[in-house]
This record gives structure tokens, C-alpha cells and sequence, in this order.
């Protein structure tokens, strides 16, 4: 269980820390015209930034705790904070009535909640 857990993580890891690039490196203008990042149009700058924050620190959370045997608790606690962004996710797209983005952002809820559980069973 222990290597599902790690090979989980890192794809987990990979995935939002690429989101979360794509959100720090793009303007408001450039994301709001990317038909896959239109929710940004409801939301500022600084909360955009935000949740790329917040992605860049749950993804590193997933890895880094466990791989330096420091704290290892952290690594649940990331994955619990990243499926809640993801919640959020859920919930704009669904106010948005953008059916389009729910697999991804309930497969991500899905695989970070496996993490969050199995870490906090460990």
C-alpha cells in the first residue's frame, strides 16, 4: 500500500504543481481567455494567486515530509488541504455550469482523499 500511496502523491504532486505554474506564470487576461481556465473571470488577481499558492504548498506537502522523514504527518494534512481546493473546485465549475472540468476535479478529490486516509491509517 505503501508505494500506491507514493506513486499517488507524486502524480498528485506533478499534477497541481503544473496548475499551479500555469496560474503564477499567465496574467488575469491570459487565463481568462483560456476556455479551460474561465473560471478565473470570477474571481481577482490575488485569489488566483492564492490557489496557486496553496497548490504549490499541498503539492510539496505530499512529497517532502515523508522523503525527509520530517514531520510525516504533513503529508495527510496536504493532501486533505488539496481536496479541499478541489471541493471548491467542484463547486465553482458546478455554479458555473461547466460539467465539462467535474471528472478531473473529482478524480483529483478522489486520489487526494486516498492519500489524506491511507496517511492518517499509517
Amino acid at each position: 500500500m505503501d508505494i500506491a500511496v507514493w506513486i499517488v502523491s507524486g502524480l498528485l504532486a506533478l499534477v497541481f504543481l503544473a496548475a499551479a505554474a500555469t496560474k503564477l506564470t499567465q496574467s488575469k487576461e491570459q487565463l481568462e481567455g483560456d476556455p479551460k481556465m474561465a473560471w478565473t473571470q470570477d474571481f481577482g488577481e490575488g485569489t488566483i494567486r492564492l490557489v496557486a499558492g496553496l497548490e504549490v504548498l499541498g503539492a510539496l506537502g505530499l512529497v517532502l515530509p515523508r522523503a525527509l522523514d520530517i514531520a510525516p504527518v504533513l503529508a495527510p494534512l496536504a493532501a486533505t488541504g488539496l481536496a479541499a481546493v478541489m471541493l471548491g473546485a467542484i463547486v465553482t465549475h458546478v455554479r458555473r455550469r461547466e460539467q465539462g472540468a467535474l471528472p478531473m476535479n473529482i478524480g483529483l478529490l478522489v486520489l487526494a482523499a486516498f492519500v489524506a486516509t491511507t496517511g492518517f491509517a499509517a
